[in-house]
């Protein structure tokens, strides 16, 4: 027994353990309560990227240059969708923050300027994607590629607003914690969206052959389904509909919508610079080459699958944070964000060894292997994995501590750190990599992998200094 230990007096000596108890079952309780909240919204997040997964797996039946162009109009189709999520994403963070602090009006006001936002940023994002074609172009496309893709972009927009709907209505029932029907809604799109492709893109099931058209426009129609089927759950189940959701939905709320605007804009702006990192990559992956492009695809699909389970885990942390935070409580803060941050790293070690040791087996769920016309696809999409495994976890925690960080309201200095660490280091390094040292495809990859984790480098030791949580007393 050291010299310390023995100088305190008995009380003291004994109350040890039972504080150290305590807090390893505080510890303890967060991780179940985040684990509970965030396996549904895991899996409805997987369920997400499942829609645009079975769109690449079947365009990819239809050979190379139709998954190059499908490739294209979905990278440039994610950069508004992203930005307006991101927008959007005050909508949990303050609808929990109302529910630590018992403030019911509060959360009807949240989720209510939710939808007119996500209404207001629809439609100008409608726009800018049917101008797809022309501006694929613009940045040097093939023509060719520019107009098939134009074809998936103008037919998908059309589920643009109900997909942000369905993100208001989501971001309602996690801060409810109750996040299962929207996970329930999502599974059953993943089915459906199956089924629809597969009449729209083949012909079959006496509908027309679209080919990659027919993709564009099964998400459309998948997208709407699942915003009725959620309008629907929350305005008839007896626990949700007592928010009055719809009630006076024409009546402004100007100083909520501040709010919203307020923690969401930065994200949306974080969320942009990200994707845009990824989207002038596949740009400049369609100037090395179709085959590159191909293979990029295929890559980074399989990181899109990985990335969900962060992306979740995080969601259910800035839900946890927020709680916290509205409670007034910077221990249940430091819990929160440090148990999903575990969690994260967990899984996406697990990811990076995938990566590592089955590349094949994962490129086969896209391309036939057996093809001798794949066989370049192939070997760089073996390449791009095993870049990728290289930098799971830098994504996997730099989206845990964005989430984090906005469950406490703050965002703006997160917002620089990822202009910093996606453009200035991401961005820069792709191109020199790429072009003037002539390292082609892969170059664009280790650009990526510098970029995300420079901004998780920033991002984590942010929330890690103590004085953060002095956010507290601006919540």
């Amino acid at each position: 027994m050291s010299l310390l230990r023995r100088l305190r007096p008995p009380s003291q000596r004994a109350s040890l353990p039972v504080a150290r108890s305590a807090a390893a079952e505080a510890w303890l309780v967060e991780l179940r309560a985040t684990l509970r909240l965030a396996g549904p919204l895991v899996l409805m997040q997987l369920g997400q990227v499942g829609i645009h997964t079975t769109d690449v797996v079947m365009m990819g039946r239809l050979g190379p240059e139709a998954l190059a162009a499908g490739s294209l109009a979905m990278h440039w189709f994610i950069l508004p969708w992203l930005f307006c999520l991101g927008v959007l994403s005050g909508v949990p963070a303050l609808a929990a923050q109302a529910l630590g602090a018992r403030d019911s009006r509060g959360v009807r006001r949240t989720v209510r300027q939710g939808l007119w936002l996500a209404i207001g940023l629809s439609l100008p994002a409608m726009l800018l994607l049917w101008q797809t074609p022309a501006l694929l172009r613009l940045v040097g496309q093939d023509p060719g590629l520019a107009d098939t893709a134009g074809d998936y972009a103008r037919m998908a927009l059309w589920g643009f607003l109900p997909s942000m709907g369905f993100v208001v209505l989501r971001g309602f029932v996690s801060a409810l914690s109750r996040p299962v029907s929207a996970m329930v809604a999502m599974l059953g799109a993943v089915l459906l969206n199956a089924l629809v492709n597969y009449g729209l893109i083949f012909g079959n099931f006496g509908l027309p052959r679209m080919e990659v058209a027919g993709a564009g426009l099964g998400s459309a129609i998948v997208q709407t389904a699942m915003f009725l089927g959620m309008l629907a759950y929350v305005q008839r189940e007896r626990r949700l509909r007592r928010y009055y959701l719809l009630a006076r939905f024409g009546r402004s709320d100007w100083p909520r919508m501040r709010a919203l605007l307020r923690v969401g804009w930065p994200v949306g702006f974080i969320l942009l610079f990200e994707v845009g990192l990824f989207t002038s990559g596949t740009f400049m992956m369609g100037w090395v080459g179709t085959a590159a492009l191909a293979a990029s695809a295929v890559a980074a699909q399989c990181t899109h699958v990985t990335f969900m389970v962060p992306l979740g885990v995080g969601q259910a942390a800035s839900v946890r944070v927020g709680l916290a935070a509205g409670g007034r409580d910077p221990e249940g803060v430091r819990r929160a964000g440090w148990s999903a941050l575990a969690l994260g790293t967990a899984f996406m070690c697990l990811a990076a060894l995938a990566f590592w040791l089955l590349p094949e087996t994962l490129i086969g769920l896209f391309l036939d292997l057996s093809d001798s016309e794949n066989a370049a696809v192939i070997a760089l999409g073996i390449r791009f994995l095993a870049v990728a495994a290289l930098f799971q976890v830098a994504d996997g925690a730099q989206v845990i501590g964005t989430s984090v960080l906005r469950g406490l309201s703050d965002t703006r200095v997160p917002m620089v750190y990822s202009a910093v660490g996606y453009w200035v280091i991401g961005f820069t390094s792709a191109w020199l990599l790429t072009f003037p040292l002539g390292v082609g495809g892969v170059g664009i990859w280790i650009g990526w992998a510098l970029g995300l984790s420079a901004t998780a480098i920033l991002l984590v030791h942010r929330f890690a200094r103590r004085e953060r949580l002095a956010l507290l007393d601006r919540v």
